[in-house]
């Protein structure tokens, strides 16, 4: 058993409740129409389940919106039924999901869905009278297989010049509402961009609707999301940023010219890292010595931005037993003897020092490390070999002084006359000694 509405004398028979809102006492069914077998959508408010008159007028007023509509990317209006029960929309089904399920998509894929949905905000702002959706966000946004985009939910739509009287209606998601909207001043074209700048920024950082107050700053009203959208192209954060600016008047106008502006653009431009040496291999000429060479890495690849971070790769003779992140300020919290002062840089012009500090180790020996360089520059980290001698324990050299390797060298030359008289003065004893015995 179930509590589905029966449809079948309309003409409609049900296949499944797809949501159920028990509170606004709206029901969604795809259903499908019996001679045709054709799949729709039925959207029904249920007079007897609420008191919620805004959902009953969003109903209403969705239904006004989508029949003067005929646009692909928007499901055709079908039919409006009195089941006896409330007031139902029927609307062409589209086998796609929202962007609210979190999906991956390619770069080309996702320009191909933002310029999809600018082109249905282009027909919505240049029909007559024009149209602000009012509710863009990612559970409004369906994709398919194919990647073909629609937006969808025209309930809080409003119908008229949408540059003069202030919205009527209450109503929209919060943190996809720009300001002007949450504090029911004028709307504008400009407004819709803000509510699907917030979807895109959501799409590409992963971020699910109900968290998207998480990346706003309420003392700016902006929301920060480049340190999350790295691998993104600069000149697409620049554009995306324009999107979701707080005040209407620094967002493009309208979605024809935030459309101009999108068209040229790489959504995903890897930079290049070019690094000043491969390998870095040096001798400590004393004990103790601080040795210190400089890394290099640059990015020419135009509208990209060059970032990413330093690290070590975990060497079995060192104290640590897994690979840390190279601290300049506390190098000690990182590796034992090596820091590098930008661990994390972001930039397409970096120096970076690195200092390797001997103190601690044994002389005379040759110690083979790795840092390596994680970026958005490649998916795969960078590793450059550092090869570090450190200076051998000195050997202590006595020398003689001068007086006395001058008397030595004087004895030398007496030496030889010294011992022939020794001799004769053995012989003249020798010779004493025998007499006497004899």
């Amino acid at each position: 058993m179930n509590d589905y509405t029966n449809f079948e004398e309309k003409g409609y028979q049900i296949v499944e409740k797809i949501t159920d809102n028990i509170q606004g006492g709206r029901v969604t069914y795809k259903a499908v129409k019996i001679d045709t077998q054709i799949p729709v959508i039925i959207k029904q408010f249920r007079f007897a389940n609420s008191s919620n008159w805004d959902s009953f007028k969003e109903i209403e007023r969705e239904i006004d919106v989508l029949r003067g509509l005929n646009h692909r990317g928007i499901p055709q209006y079908l039919d409006k039924i009195d089941s006896g029960e409330g007031l139902c929309l029927v609307q062409e089904y589209k086998n796609a999901e929202p962007l609210s399920k979190l999906r991956s998509f390619t770069p080309e894929d996702i320009k191909h869905i933002i310029t999809q949905i600018l082109e249905i905000l282009v027909y919505l702002q240049e029909r007559i009278p024009s149209i602000i959706h009012r509710d863009l966000k990612p559970e409004n946004i369906l994709v398919d297989d194919d990647l073909n985009a629609y937006v969808i939910d025209f309930g809080l739509a409003r119908i008229g010049n949408a540059t003069m009287a202030v919205s009527t209606m209450q109503g929209g998601t919060f943190g996809f509402m720009p300001p002007e909207q949450l504090h029911n001043q004028k709307l504008t074209e400009a407004s819709d961009l803000y509510g699907l700048g917030a979807t895109i920024i959501c799409l590409i950082t992963q971020t699910k609707s109900q968290d998207i107050g998480s990346l706003v700053n309420f003392a700016t009203n902006r929301i920060n999301f480049k340190d999350k959208a790295s691998r993104y192209s600069f000149k697409f954060i620049q554009w995306l940023e324009k999107m979701v600016e707080p005040d209407p008047s620094s967002r493009f106008a309208n979605a024809q010219l935030a459309l101009e502006a999108f068209k040229p653009l790489y959504v995903v431009r890897v930079p290049e890292m070019r690094i000043s040496s491969k390998v870095f291999e040096y001798e400590a000429q004393k004990l103790g010595e601080k040795v210190q060479f400089t890394v290099e890495l640059n990015n020419s690849v135009p509208d990209t931005e060059l970032q990413g971070s330093f690290s070590m790769v975990d060497h079995p003779g060192d104290r640590l037993s897994s690979p840390k992140q190279i601290t300049a300020s506390n190098p000690q919290n990182a590796h034992s003897w090596i820091s590098v002062s930008e661990p994390v840089f972001k930039g397409n012009k970096i120096k970076c020092l690195v200092t390797t500090d001997t103190r601690d180790l044994r002389a005379g020996q040759l110690y083979q490390r790795k840092i390596q360089l994680i970026s958005n520059a490649s998916e795969e980290p960078y590793i450059i070999p550092i090869n570090i001698k450190t200076a051998p324990i000195p050997v202590e050299n006595k020398s003689i002084p001068y007086f006395w390797l001058c008397m030595l060298f004087a004895a030398s030359l007496f030496l030889p006359l010294q011992l022939v008289l020794i001799e004769e003065v053995f012989t003249i004893v020798g010779n004493r000694i025998e007499s006497i015995w004899q």
